[in-house]
């Protein structure tokens, strides 16, 4: 089983006198910055000359600086940059300020686990990754709760580099709801293959095949869109909730038959054999190789283009003229 820890297992005292700095300040990075500043601990941000999260994270309160001189202010420097490039940023705005003794920290273990980051070997390396977007991470927080976390750790040149994971856990909020420890390779290829082949890819494909299914058969987009597309938050959200149980006996008998009867006649053994496959290339880096490829060197063309061609499908545009008619999307 995994192990899990609390706010009575954490010593947040073990970030006094140090100052966090947040690279980054999107939707993780607002969220550890504020309620890091909150638990007491002192933080900077850095960012990009003219960034537009410059004012946001001033307005919070926050310092703002320059990547470099925040990764020379910080003892414990969090990238929380998109993964294509915390490698180029690492390598030329960070590695040259961290000194002996600083923890270079993670919300997510691609970098480090294919290699496109290779830390000095005298710096704790260490993952704090909540299981929730940033936005629920913060108001979880103002509202006295947590969002449960992961930590990991890759490098301990400290003898202290868990302690550490535990106390910014603790920061943020997460020790109110669970810490639950891990590794950069655990994290990196579960997450990866959750998004894939169930999250992202795999959801969002089902529902793309069920609605082409009900509209080539002659039924109205609008209705195919309605039974396949906007009822999903309705399932989520009870699975949610209370899992596959609560789903169950909150849906129709004839609902809950039909799951029974169909669901593996929709995701059978050759959805299965892929999911194998899919997982099989993100553990042997194939997938990993291929994403930095894309990005690094092919200027990201036919990932714009698949998502220009994605962004055109019909459910698009059936589901956006829908959602006008839904006034409680609009808040």
């Amino acid at each position: 089983m995994i192990k899990k820890y609390y706010d009575q297992d954490c010593n947040l005292g073990m970030l006094d006198g140090k100052t966090v700095a947040i690279i980054g300040f999107g939707s993780q990075g607002h969220a550890h910055a504020m309620n890091l500043n909150e638990s007491g601990v002192s933080v900077v941000v850095g960012l990009r000359p003219g960034s537009a999260h410059t004012a946001k994270a001033e307005a919070a309160g926050l310092k703002v600086l320059g990547i470099e001189e925040a990764a020379e202010a910080g003892d414990i420097v969090m990238i929380l940059m998109p993964d294509e490039i915390q490698a180029q940023v690492y390598r030329d705005q960070i590695a040259p300020h961290m000194k002996e003794g600083d923890v270079l920290c993670f919300a997510h273990g691609f970098n480090i686990h294919f290699n496109q980051i290779q830390p000095a070997d005298y710096l704790d390396v260490i993952m704090i990754a909540p299981k929730g977007p940033g936005h629920t991470v913060r108001s979880q927080y103002v509202e006295g709760r947590g969002v449960p976390s992961l930590i990991a750790v890759y490098q301990d040149a400290s003898g202290k580099a868990k302690d550490y994971a535990l106390a910014y856990a603790s920061g943020i909020g997460a020790g109110r709801a669970g810490i639950l420890e891990t590794t950069f390779k655990e994290e990196t290829e579960t997450d990866l293959f959750g998004e894939q082949a169930v999250l992202c890819g795999g959801v969002t494909e089902l529902m793309k095949a069920g609605f082409e299914t009900l509209v080539e058969a002659g039924y109205a987009p609008e209705m195919a869109y309605f039974e396949c597309i906007h009822e999903m938050k309705l399932i989520v959200d009870l699975i949610n909730e209370g899992g596959f149980e609560k789903m169950r006996y909150s849906i129709s008998n004839t609902a809950e038959y039909g799951d029974y009867r169909c669901g593996r006649r929709v995701i059978g053994k050759e959805a299965r054999d892929n999911m194998k496959q899919i997982l099989s290339e993100i553990q042997d880096g194939t997938f990993a190789s291929e994403f930095i490829q894309e990005f690094n060197a092919g200027g990201k063309a036919r990932f714009l283009a698949t998502r220009h061609k994605e962004a055109a499908h019909l459910l698009c545009k059936v589901g956006a003229e829908l959602r006008q008619m839904m006034s409680w999307l609009k808040k």
